[in-house]
């Protein structure tokens, strides 16, 4: 078959390296020019780089508009494969090739539609995730499912540990959906739309610590936003605070939500709903960081007690 790749960043790489290394023929190569965006230059393995030393013609555009379907078009692609493309796509550019168009997109759909799928699974609970292949439509990650690799979520695990394990399924998942498709017969199932649950893009606002969530989802918080993606945040003495390591506390505490006491090796700040009744578990920061770049050790900083809280008035 002939392939017509779009992607961007790690993802985008990953995918256009596992068509690479199939038998089918990639023809050209649609990315978006590099960035100094702070996200997009996180995770910023180059589609551009890898298409050009392997003689794939490669278009650089920041959208899918006239020029590109027209070029798109001429390169007569039997099938377009897509990850990480960060701009919507036209229905006469998906339906264009004689098989269509698929989307892959890390999260076990329907379930985590929309955006940061692996770090909102991780920061909801979820006790698993995976890669999904998917017919594109008019909808963001709503069309029929073509092959899906699943994977659980094992204790202690980070935000960037797992996004690194999502990746890793991308060539098994690559070739399943290609050697379906070339059979002539892909089995495709359809979504559950009434299962569907949408993220939204995260934004430096999504970074800030709530103290009236439990230590378990704060925890689980802290460890999801793990380098390059923006730390868990907090103010304290009027200071914005990263929060760059945490655990749960061994005892129960109780008092105000975000009063912080030097207990347990760290900064136990209780924390959860109701926490008057001290019926709650701390998250005991272990490591911060503050504005100038400097990290500290949770006992040290938090010697003077007081409270975190969610604005940048002293307390």
């Amino acid at each position: 078959m002939r392939i017509v790749s779009f992607g961007f960043q790690t993802w985008g790489q990953r995918t256009l390296a596992a068509l690479i290394a199939s038998k089918h023929d990639v023809v050209l190569a649609v990315t978006h020019p590099a960035s100094d965006d702070a996200y997009k230059g996180s995770w910023a393995d180059s589609v551009e780089d890898l298409a050009r030393a392997n003689d794939i013609p490669v278009h650089l555009t920041e959208r899918a508009d006239a020029e590109t379907i027209d070029i798109v078009k001429r390169a007569e692609p039997d099938l377009i494969v897509v990850n990480s493309w960060y701009t919507w796509m036209p229905k006469d550019l998906y339906d264009l090739p004689a098989h269509g168009t698929l989307n892959l997109h890390d999260s076990l759909l329907p379930k985590f539609t929309g955006f940061s799928p692996v770090l909102w699974a991780l920061i909801s609970g979820a006790d698993e995730f995976g890669l999904t292949v998917h017919r594109m439509d008019e909808q963001l990650d709503t069309g029929d499912i073509l092959v899906q690799k699943r994977l659980p979520i094992p204790p202690g695990i980070t935000g960037t540990e797992l996004v690194y394990a999502g990746m890793d399924l991308i060539p098994d998942a690559v070739d399943e959906a290609l050697a379906a498709v070339e059979s002539g017969q892909p089995q495709w199932r359809p979504q559950d739309k009434a299962a569907r649950t949408y993220f939204h893009k995260r934004s430096e606002r999504d970074s800030l610590v709530d103290w009236t969530d439990t230590a378990d989802d704060l925890e689980r918080f802290v460890r999801a936003l793990s380098e390059p993606y923006p730390r868990a945040y907090s103010f304290y003495r009027g200071e914005k605070v990263e929060i760059v390591g945490a655990v749960i506390s061994t005892a129960r505490y109780g008092g105000t939500a975000g009063r912080v006491i030097v207990q347990e090796g760290g900064g136990a700040v209780v924390c959860g709903p109701d926490a008057k009744r001290g019926n709650n578990y701390a998250l005991v920061i272990t490591r911060i960081r503050t504005a100038d770049g400097t990290e500290h050790d949770g006992a040290t900083f938090f010697r003077r007690g007081g409270y975190l809280s969610d604005t940048p008035q002293p307390s």
